[in-house]
């Protein structure tokens, strides 16, 4: 019998490397079906499986309650027809929270080294420096406190000490792309499910301080464009001037 959707979709929420607890696969597996169209035929596939719905409590549960499932089955209908396009890639927090991070792709050139330093806090990969005159530096990409999440399609989620040197040393003189998840958050702030892994950095290394990207303002012009710099407050306390 060949692989219905559905079945694909359970087995890739299965095998998902970037998430490790049955929450987080529940988790990923929920966008997955959002983008694929298969809520409708996860519920109606519980619906007729009495042994799954043993695990439902019909006081706490929609799944449990035969009174309600109906009505959460047609709604689930009507979720189908809807379009979601969500970045299944962006995955990495699902164990811990609904929050996503902001996440940026870092595409450099062939070059001996990027320059960046990096620290491992319980699985996660953190940048604690980019090096001054360095190629990430130029680039103007990569920031102190973001999270290394990907290099080349290769996933660091709960990496070993070493295993992104590891990997960038082979790929040493080729092309480099690079998934990273800001430290900060889209209000500003930093991103919630980072600060328990933030509070052991900074335990590790107490000079360590988050990067702000640079916010440049237009002053004016004469012959050529005047450009200003400014740096804001750090959560934490401290300012940097880019």
């Amino acid at each position: 019998m060949p692989p219905t959707a559905l079945s694909i979709g359970i087995e890739k929420a299965r095998t998902c490397a970037k998430v490790l607890t049955a929450q987080g696969r529940g988790r990923y597996f929920l966008r997955l079906a959002l983008n694929g169209k298969l809520l409708a035929a996860a519920v109606q596939q519980l619906a007729g499986t009495p042994r799954l719905l043993e695990f439902y409590d019909p006081v706490t549960s929609i799944l449990g309650n035969e009174e309600l499932m109906e009505p959460f089955l047609s709604l689930m209908l009507v979720v189908t027809e809807m379009n979601f396009s969500l970045d299944l890639q962006n995955c990495s927090f699902l164990d811990e929270s609904w929050l996503l991070p902001v996440c940026v792709t870092y595409e450099t050139v062939p070059c001996r080294a990027l320059g960046m330093v990096l620290r491992y806090v319980d699985g996660r990969v953190f940048v604690t420096e980019v090096l001054p005159e360095s190629q990430a530096e130029v680039d103007e990409v990569v920031l102190a406190g973001d999270v290394l999440d990907e290099i080349n399609g290769c996933s660091l989620r709960n990496a070993y000490s070493g295993q992104a040197g590891a990997a960038l040393q082979k790929l040493k003189g080729e092309p480099l792309s690079l998934r990273l998840l800001r430290w900060r958050w889209h209000d500003g702030e930093v991103f919630g499910p980072l600060l328990p892994y933030l509070k052991v950095l900074k335990e590790k290394e107490p000079c360590f301080q988050l990067q702000l990207l640079y916010n440049l303002r237009y002053l004016g012009w004469t012959s050529v464009g005047k450009v200003r710099r400014w740096g804001r407050d750090v959560p934490g306390g401290g300012c940097h001037l880019f």
